[in-house]
């Protein structure tokens, strides 16, 4: 039995914003997926976090049925304005945010930048690192940009498989069917902010309880940036999905959900 409600569009930062809706019922916590992730993508994480919560799976902008245009502005501060606009849109007066790669950028940034009262946590998942004068993000630009323009011509998940090679079926289906509705100049301006944006300095400024969940298996997040990450924000939780790479819940959906453990306030 699903708990997918329903999926929408409203005006919020000045541009249309579609969401999908789980659960209904719980603390409201919006879902901010990565790079190249539409939100229907996320919507198997979306069934088991409607459990317990009242879920909102974001179409950032440029991507899925959000707004796209070659004048729209994609920058991190851009897609930051976003969510602290759809929550007020929404009229969530207490929530909790997750946000999964690029997603939990953007939700590090929001949160310094914004600071909204109803904002009460905050779950980053396996977030690039790179910055000004840091090592670059492990994947490069062309992995993203050769999919998506092959996913423009009409793609199968065999083809698909090219580039996510440990997916199921299902989920090189999925991706393959929904990958054209990125927009390449959305992709292209968020990998750039991966380098160009110093996400170290928001973190201090930070003071609502933090989740760090980090892939055990991936190379984004080494070691030391996980220590550096611990002392620009003390309080912060971190744990481990010690047998997942990058795309955690893809490669490890049970070890995903137990690493929240009981930090949004109800085991997932």
């Amino acid at each position: 039995m699903t708990n997918y409600l329903y999926g929408a569009n409203v005006q919020a930062n000045g541009i249309r914003q579609h969401y999908l809706r789980y659960g209904g019922q719980g603390l409201p916590l919006i879902l901010i997926p990565g790079i190249t992730s539409p939100a229907v993508t996320w919507g198997f994480v979306a069934e088991r976090l409607g459990q317990h919560f009242d879920v909102y799976v974001l179409d950032v902008r440029g991507r899925g049925l959000s707004e796209a245009s070659p004048t729209l502005d994609y920058s991190l501060d851009a897609q930051a304005a976003d969510i602290a606009a759809l929550a007020d849109v929404l009229g969530l007066a207490h929530y909790a945010v997750l946000g999964h790669s690029m997603g939990g950028r953007i939700a590090i940034r929001m949160a310094r930048r914004f600071k909204p009262q109803g904002l009460e946590r905050l779950v980053i998942v396996d977030p690039p690192v790179s910055g000004p004068g840091r090592r670059p993000y492990p994947s490069g630009l062309p992995w993203y940009v050769d999919s998506t323009r092959q996913s423009l011509r009409g793609m199968s998940a065999e083809d698909m498989r090219a580039f996510c090679p440990t997916w199921t079926e299902e989920q090189l289906r999925l991706r393959a069917e929904w990958l054209h509705t990125c927009d390449e100049r959305a992709i292209v301006a968020s990998y750039n902010s991966f380098h160009e944006d110093d996400i170290h300095q928001d973190l201090p400024h930070i003071s609502l309880p933090t989740l760090l969940m980090v892939a055990g298996r991936g190379n984004v997040l080494l070691p030391e940036d996980i220590k550096e990450i611990q002392g620009l924000m003390p309080d912060v939780t971190v744990a481990r999905v010690e047998n997942a790479g990058h795309m955690i819940p893809w490669d490890d959906e049970e070890g995903f959900y137990q690493a929240f453990g009981y930090f949004l306030g109800a085991p997932v």
